[in-house]
């Protein structure tokens, strides 16, 4: 008699499960190409405008201070665990929208600054929001859904730069900065009206939680959440410097060698587009060897990334191919550091959870955008990201720690 061959019966996913994941996705990454609206363009504002060397970096550091005050605020208060969340997002994404839309009509870099700073404000209703309803889809693969999420997040602030290469008029052949403002500002109105009418919070979600300030400073507490948090500072000490000065890196680069400046922009393009790639690929991993593991690796590449970009200067092809490897690896993490404090900590609170350890992520990063500039200044473009390097060291050790505790048995279903 043949042998008989008996299949496991395979767990159900829930209802409507990758839709909402889809449309969660494709919603936050429209919202989310505002953050980068005006960064896409400072050679045209800079032209424009005569923007010093301070002016430029606020026009990015502006929306990660108006982000911190508003997480901060958000996570006394509860408000993404206290609201509805898809009327949240929706609302917070029109306001960002109309915030953005405005900026060709101010005058002069004071106003538009002013902008920027409420419409970080404002994305705090999207991004913290936008991972509440993730988790609310997502357990044992919750990685994987962090890691949609933060790629989501990573394409969205790659598609300025993108829409900055497509060539549709302006003054010197550039394009029009007002126009990519008002494309992403559109995007932002069609994620509103996806998370509206589309999307629907998954069987995880915990419901309304009552009012607790204390909350917020528990989560500092606990010694496994702290140190999730310290690996997620660590990570954000190099992302978003990164992300705000690679495109004009290269920009000065290939400008050196003599080479086309279009090229220039699609290669900081793909260098953060890259990244959702990454984000995605890190999450299923991780749902299977382990957060901890995942991290340090993804560290350790960027790391050396950071350490290697000013030995390739005057070489912009090999520098190219540099940066989207470390596009690829300095994003990757980002949703593991994520997906660890929603399982870390009471999910009644996730929401907030996760705008603190947003809040404070994003304060961090005013530093090293700041510090970039001031450095190029003192010793040349060559050699000034390798004061990012420190921020994956720290980011390491602190998922190191985090591994040997008990409590990190409780990630990525006993992965760690």
């Amino acid at each position: 008699m043949p042998p008989r061959h008996f299949s496991r019966p395979q767990q159900s996913e829930p209802e409507g499960k990758w839709r909402s994941v889809l449309l969660t996705a494709v919603a936050v990454a429209l919202s989310l190409s505002l953050w980068f609206a005006a960064s896409a363009v400072i050679p045209q504002l800079t032209e424009e405008w005569k923007l010093s060397s301070r002016q430029q970096s606020w026009m990015t550091m502006s929306v990660q201070l108006g982000f911190v005050a508003g997480a901060l605020i958000s996570a006394v208060v509860n408000l993404s665990d206290r609201l509805p969340t898809r009327r949240l997002f929706a609302l917070s994404s029109l306001a960002a929208a109309v915030v953005t839309a405005s900026i060709p009509f101010v005058h002069g870099p004071s106003l538009a600054i002013a902008c920027r700073f409420l419409t970080g404000c404002c994305l705090v209703g999207v991004y913290p929001p936008g991972m509440k309803l993730m988790a609310s889809w997502t357990k044992k693969d919750r990685g994987l859904g962090m890691g949609i999420l933060v790629g989501a997040l990573t394409l969205g602030s790659a598609t300025p730069h993108l829409l900055n290469v497509l060539s549709v008029g302006g003054v010197s052949g550039m394009p029009s900065w007002r126009i990519v403002l008002w494309l992403t500002a559109s995007q932002a109105v069609l994620a509103a009206i996806i998370s509206l009418l589309l999307i629907q919070e998954g069987p995880y979600a915990a419901g309304i939680a009552p009012f607790d300030w204390r909350f917020a400073r528990s989560a500092l507490a606990d010694r496994p959440i702290r140190l999730a948090n310290f690996g997620y500072l660590g990570h954000m000490w190099e992302l978003y410097a990164m992300w705000t000065w690679v495109p004009i890196y290269l920009l000065v680069s290939f400008e050196r060698a003599g080479l086309e400046l279009r090229m220039a922009r699609l290669a900081g393009f793909a260098a953060i587009a890259i990244g959702a790639i990454g984000c995605v690929v890190a999450g299923s991993l991780a749902d299977r060897w382990g957060r901890t593991r995942v991290t340090v690796w993804s560290l350790a590449v960027s790391g050396a990334c950071a350490l290697m970009a000013g030995s390739l200067f005057d070489r912009p092809a090999w520098l190219t191919a540099l940066c989207l490897i470390w596009g690829f690896a300095v994003i990757a993490d980002s949703g593991q550091f994520s997906a660890a404090v929603s399982e870390l900590t009471d999910r009644r609170y996730i929401g907030t959870a996760l705008t603190l350890q947003t809040s404070l992520g994003f304060l961090l990063t005013l530093v090293t955008i700041r510090l970039v500039p001031v450095l190029v200044e003192r010793i040349g473009w060559q050699w000034v990201f390798v004061c990012l390097v420190p921020g994956p060291l720290f980011g390491i050790w602190s998922m190191r720690r985090l591994r040997t505790l008990p409590e990190s048995a409780n990630m990525a279903s006993g992965n760690r």
